[in-house]
């Protein structure tokens, strides 16, 4: 009987981070960790010429030609439908985790958890299961007390958030969208109910992770 080798990649833009996984795979005899990479455009460029059973990799990675977050997780599931995904965070938002839910990802950690939960979440990705660790095993439970998704945005409501989240204030959506301001607020605040989200700058993580603006559009 064939050993099991599960080739794994590895993408983020910490070094410190990729150093740290690679350490705790070092002993993994199930595991072949066959490239890492800094970007999207160094981890398609991994993919295209390795082949790969599972990802690990973080959500934001700007700089990279492919982008980051959710768009680029989908790019991958179209380039490479073989692919399992493994997402690595830091972030805790309840929205950013339904929308990876949403589109097919289902084994995400917290870069906050024991690294201890990695080996295990490659082995379920590999599979084909689901795996949270704790902290994003508890975010889930707030996933899944009947709050509503990102889907039930309307287009009108999808829009007011996309503009906010370019920089315009609600005073210049309301203008540029012929709308009164109160009723731009009114959207802006029932969309935000809708994510399940209290903050601005949690609807600006919210934004770049289901692609509505670049990671590299947030103020340092």
């Amino acid at each position: 009987m064939t050993p099991l080798s599960i080739r794994v990649v590895v993408a983020d833009d910490h070094p410190a981070i990729i150093k740290g996984i690679q350490q705790e795979l070092a002993e993994a005899k199930t595991v072949d960790l066959v490239g890492t990479a800094g970007n999207s455009t160094e981890l398609i460029n991994l993919l295209d010429k390795h082949p790969c059973d599972v990802l690990v990799t973080d959500y934001a990675m700007p700089g990279g030609e492919y982008g980051d977050g959710l768009a680029l997780f989908k790019f991958i599931q179209r380039r490479y439908p073989n692919i399992n995904i493994i997402v690595m965070t830091m972030l805790d938002n309840p929205a950013v985790l339904r929308t990876l839910i949403s589109s097919k990802i289902h084994c995400v950690l917290s870069k906050s958890d024991d690294s201890s939960y990695l080996l295990p979440a490659i082995h379920i990705a590999h599979s084909g299961g689901e795996y949270f660790s704790p902290t994003m095993r508890a975010i889930m439970q707030t996933v899944t007390r009947g709050k509503k998704s990102a889907i039930d945005l309307t287009k009108r409501e999808l829009e007011v958030v996309r503009l906010l989240v370019s920089g315009l204030t609600v005073n210049e959506v309301a203008e540029q969208l012929h709308r009164s301001k109160q009723t731009v607020s009114a959207q802006k605040i029932n969309a935000m109910k809708k994510l399940g989200i209290e903050r601005d700058a949690d609807l600006f993580k919210y934004a770049i992770e289901v692609g509505l603006i670049s990671s590299s559009a947030i103020p340092p």
